[in-house]
Order: C-alpha cells, then structure tokens, then sequence
C-alpha cells in the first residue's frame, strides 16, 4: 500500500510522535499529581457499586433473579476481568499519556476506524454512566428524606418503566446539572474537590464496614449462591460497572503533572483500592440483612434501618450521595475528554474542542451533562447500567488487542510501565470482557448496535473527510502544524 492510499485508508494510524507535539498546544492545564489522579480513578470505582449495584444484584430484578451473598463473586468476576485490562491501560497511559484514552489507543495501535468506533462508543457509555449513578443519588436522596420524615411524590422520584406510578426522576436530573456546573469551573479546582470528596467517600465507607461487622448475622448467608452460578456471571456484567472508573481517569492524562509516570500507578492502585473496599463491604451488607430484604437502589441505608439503626442509615444516606458525586464527575470529564479529542483530531466539528481560560471544553461538559440529565430521568437504573456495560467490555477488548497488537509492531516504543506474562494478561482480558458481553440482555445489544451505526453514518459523512490524518482535510494543513 503506498501512501497516499494509506492516508486515505480507514486504517490510517496516527503516529505517536505527532501527539506529543499535539499535547503541547492543546490548552489543557497540567495541574493533576499523583494522589489527585489515584483520587479520581477510586472515586470513578467506588460509589454506585456499593452503595446501589451491590444490593441490586444480591436482591435481583425482573428477570434477572437474586444472587444473594455470592454477589462477592459477581465482584471477584468482574474485578478479575477488569485487572487484566487495567495493566493494559496503565502500559498505554505510561505510553500516551492522552486526553482521548482508550480511542487514542485503538487510534494509534489498531487505526482510525477503530479509534472511531471505541470514541463514539465511549461518548454514549460515559454519559450512560453519569445517568446510572445520578439515578443511584436519586434512592438515597429519597431513603434520606423518609428518614428524616419527608416523603417526596412518587411521579417525580422514579420513572415510568419502573412501574412505581412515577413520570420523571427529577432529583437525577438535578444532580447531573449540579455535576456539569462543578466540572465546568476547571480541572484544577474540580482536582481539589475530588481528592476531598474521595477521602470522605473512604472513611464512610470504612465507617460502614467497621460498624456494620457487627450486626452480621450469619444465618444470612446461607443458602450462599440461592439462584446458582449462571446468575453470579451475569450479575458480573451488571456490576462490572462498579469495577472500571480508571478508564475515564486516564482520559485526564494530558492534565497530569507528569502523566508517564503517574498514570500507570495511578490506574493501579486505584483498582487495588476500590476491590478491597468491594469485597469487605459486600460481605457485610449482606450479612447485615436477608438478600430478599435488600433495597436494590439504597441497599445499606436498607440494611442499618433493618438492624435498628435508622439515624445511621440517614446519615449513610447524606454521604452516600456525596461520595457517588465523585464518580458522575470522573465520567463526565471522561465524555468531554474523549469528545475534545475526536474533535481536535478532526472526526468532529472542531467547535467542540474550544477552552476556555481554565482549559476547560465548556461546550461539549454542558452538551454532554444536559444528555445525561435526561437519561437519568426517564430511564430505569437496570437497563442504563447494562448499556454502560455493554459499551466499557467493548473499549476493554479493544484496549487489550491493542497493547498485544503495539508490544509488537513498537517494541522499542518507550514504555515506563510493561504489564506482565505478555500476551497472556491481555488475552485473558480480550476473552474475559467478550464473555461478559455475553451475558448481557439482548436488548442492550440492539441499543448498542444502533448507536455503533449511527456512528458509522457519521464517520463516513464526515469524519472520514476531515481527519488531520488526511492530506486533504480542510483542517490538515492549519492544524496540524501550530505555530512556534
């Protein structure tokens, strides 16, 4: 292939020596560390998975049925699945420390149709992700206010599908609006906001093991796995959304400090973190209280009012719905990361990746947070959790092909992190991540394939055309080479 065809290919690759160059003029600030990037990456972990998800798939939902205590497995699963991935990660964000992430990967190891697929997947999954949790905010906001004696109206706190007699989930709607106009004051600023918040969300969360331990009755767990192990592995796809948020951190690498060598230990040992604080706390709330007992939206504000303890469970309430913030905010800089660099690269309108003076993208945080305030309040928590899913295991597979495709079309890349027992950890991930795709509804599929073809639409309408990886681009010779 010569090349001027391979400029023109869909499988062009952009050349990691161009990125570098592209970073420098980007107008992203530098201002995240260590702890403060460690921070974002737990509170996109931990949050809706405890405090919503957990009970969700211990107690079951229709059609899917209760898997009890062995939710703890679900977690293992899951936690297993995203482990291989995350090495993977942590090799490329050593290596490309990029605002796009797992598109910048796909982009540069596998080509740009693939690099497009994975952005635009990435688009419609964050913003899903932002909803789910904004609608998990809304349980606990309702389990606070019963607690405190105030009773919201049904129609504005669940959504019709729910079969609760409700319209709208407004207290979702409200929180996503809050969460884009927190984000939207600055990477610094939100930076500072999420370190405290992640170390609040910690301590509550300890406090909630530590106190919870002992009203464990252990009569609860048994039968341990009441519904058998078909139902644990498909309760792994639904809380495999509890175990990624490190993803949507290293979208913010291009913000790091020093992102080469942050972001690879950064990815780590959020993961590490977030999977201790997993699987103490499953056991605990599902020993406090009997699976079929369990509130699937606020499970442990279910389990202390169950034991005795309603101020307790208030108070779980109030800084549950502090500590799941910090995952709305993670994603939400993940869409609008993901979203500027598609544009910078020229697959979207270049008015999308604009700055401000605190090199902020205002434009697509406002687009992308007003989309997830109306997820969140007309659609159920199940069935935008599974299309969160669906999408993330789609951006793993793609991530762990990648690292095994560049360790050998690049070995001399520099690289300040190699994951371990090369190709056989991304393997692992690429089949692992396939299988729980699997497991998900086939309606999820269906919304999946529709988005992946209105995505195909655009890329050939216009993506295509105005790639800066094309000569003929109408953006390729003022963009591409920016000015001393």
């Amino acid at each position: 292939m010569n090349q001027l065809t391979a400029s023109k290919s869909v499988l062009r690759r952009k050349p990691i020596d161009d990125i570098e160059e592209e970073s420098k003029h980007s107008g992203l600030f530098k201002s995240l560390g260590l702890w403060q990037l460690t921070a974002i990456g737990v509170g996109g972990i931990i949050g809706v998975g405890i405090f919503s998800l957990a009970g969700l798939v211990a107690h079951g939902s229709e059609g899917s049925p209760g898997v009890g205590p062995a939710v703890l497995f679900s977690f293992l699963i899951a936690g297993l699945a995203s482990g291989a991935a995350a090495l993977s990660y942590a090799e490329f964000a050593g290596m490309i420390p990029r605002a796009g992430s797992a598109y910048t990967y796909g982009y540069v190891a596998l080509g740009e149709i693939i690099g497009w697929f994975i952005g635009w997947d990435l688009l419609l999954e964050y913003i899903a992700i932002v909803a789910v949790v904004a609608i998990g905010i809304s349980g606990y906001f309702d389990a606070f206010l019963s607690g405190i004696g105030i009773h919201m109206p049904t129609w504005m706190t669940s959504t019709a599908d729910e079969g609760k007699g409700g319209i709208i989930n407004l207290p979702a709607i409200l929180v996503c609006l809050l969460v884009t106009w927190i984000l939207s004051r600055g990477t610094k600023a939100f930076g500072r906001f999420e370190l405290v918040a992640v170390a609040i969300k910690v301590i509550l969360i300890l406090f909630i093991i530590g106190l919870g331990i002992f009203y464990v009755n252990t009569e609860n767990y048994n039968p341990f796995m009441p519904s058998g192990f078909g139902p644990v592995v498909a309760g792994a796809a639904t809380v495999f959304f509890a175990v990624f948020g490190y993803d949507a951190m290293s979208t913010a690498a291009e913000e790091a400090k020093d992102g080469k060598k942050h972001m690879p230990k950064a990815i780590i040992l959020s993961l590490i973190i977030a999977m201790l604080l997993y699987v103490a706390a499953t056991l605990v709330l599902t020993g406090m209280q009997n699976y079929k007992d369990i509130n699937p939206t606020a499970g442990f504000a279910s389990a202390f009012t169950g034991v005795g303890l309603p101020v307790i469970a208030t108070i779980i309430s109030v800084f549950a719905v502090l500590s799941i913030l910090t995952v709305m905010l993670t994603f939400l800089l993940g869409v609008t990361r993901v979203w500027f660099s598609m544009s910078r690269d020229g697959l979207l309108p270049g008015w999308f990746a604009k700055t401000d003076r605190n090199g902020t993208p205002q434009r697509v945080t406002w687009i992308a947070g007003i989309a997830s305030a109306f997820l969140a309040g007309v659609f159920p928590i199940k069935e935008v959790a599974d299309l969160t899913n669906i999408g993330i295991l789609a951006a793993f597979v793609v991530v762990c092909v990648s690292v095994i495709v560049f360790r050998y079309t690049k070995p001399n890349a520099p690289r300040t992190f190699r994951l371990p027992l090369m190709p056989v950890v991304p393997a692992f991930g690429v089949l692992a991540s396939a299988f729980l795709m699997f497991q998900l509804h086939w309606e999820t599929w269906v919304r999946f394939g529709v988005w992946l073809v209105i995505g195909l639409v655009i890329y050939f309408s216009y993506g295509r055309k105005h790639s800066l990886m094309n000569p003929d681009s109408p953006r390729h010779k003022t963009v591409t080479t920016p000015s001393a």
